[in-house]
């Protein structure tokens, strides 16, 4: 499925639906087609917006989580979503972490899949070389539980991204910049409703992450999903788009007044 790219200023976005504001985050080699399944499902019910994050735009200097987050306050202040359900996987998900511990007045709830913020296992301690694309297949194919999931299309993508001088520096940068940015001591303030939806399976923020987050998110549910890695709105699309709608549909229940 294809969806009409929007451009406002420098922002690019997709945005598709009506109701109230479903804004998915992706991560470090994410793309819109990480969310294609998401998108058809909740555009029924929900404005689904999914904003194209710079991971290549900025400035090395503002090439960080913190850097990314300044860039969704922005887009969110002028579009002027209120209510927002924010959603972010693995590097997405610590954006949205940092932008709701910075600026919580909008967001309505928070959704986390494969988030980093406390662990998560890179690329490595080494990086390819280079053009060394059964390197890249291998580590794509790591993102999930089944590897035929890492398409030739898939890997192709990252194999583009890392075979860019500018882009891997970029993506070094990113990763570092993660790695720093422990959220540990802060995740008590979150006050807003919160779902974690994990891959039982995943191998870059391993299960016990999700039972962390769990921790210490104070208004947090906890959700697994056995073989499932660390995409599962990509990989298991229908449980997780089950799980999702339970979780937004218990927001929306009016709460119980007692006589």
């Amino acid at each position: 499925m294809s969806y009409e790219i929007k451009q406002e200023g420098k922002f690019k976005f997709v945005e598709e639906g009506n109701g109230e504001p479903l804004v998915l985050l992706h991560g470090l080699f994410g793309a819109l087609s990480n969310f294609t399944d998401l998108v058809e499902h909740f555009r029924q019910t929900n404005k689904v917006i999914v904003p194209m994050l710079p991971l290549f735009e900025l400035d090395l200097l503002h090439t960080s989580v913190g850097g990314l987050q300044k860039f969704v306050y922005k887009f969110i202040e002028a579009r002027n979503y209120k209510n927002i359900n924010l959603l972010g996987n693995s590097l997405g998900g610590h954006v949205a972490l940092i932008h709701i511990l910075k600026h919580p007045e909008r967001i309505k709830s928070l959704v986390l899949t494969g988030s980093s913020g406390l662990f998560e296992n890179g690329m490595g301690d080494s990086y390819p070389k280079r053009g060394d694309k059964e390197y890249i297949r291998k580590k794509t194919q790591l993102t999930f539980y089944d590897p035929a999931m890492a398409t030739e299309e898939l890997v192709n993508e990252c194999f583009e991204i890392t075979n860019n001088r500018i882009k891997v520096i970029k993506i070094i940068s990113l990763a570092k910049s993660a790695i720093r940015n422990n959220l540990g001591e802060e995740l008590s303030s979150i006050k807003q409703p919160t779902c974690l939806i994990w891959g039982n399976n995943d191998s870059i923020t391993p299960p016990f992450v999700a039972k962390e987050f769990n921790k210490l998110i104070p208004n947090s549910e906890l959700h697994f999903i056995d073989k499932c890695g660390h995409a599962p709105m990509m990989e298991v699309p229908q449980e997780f788009n089950r799980i999702l709608g339970d979780f937004l549909a218990k927001l929306k229940e009016p709460v119980a007044t007692v006589l």
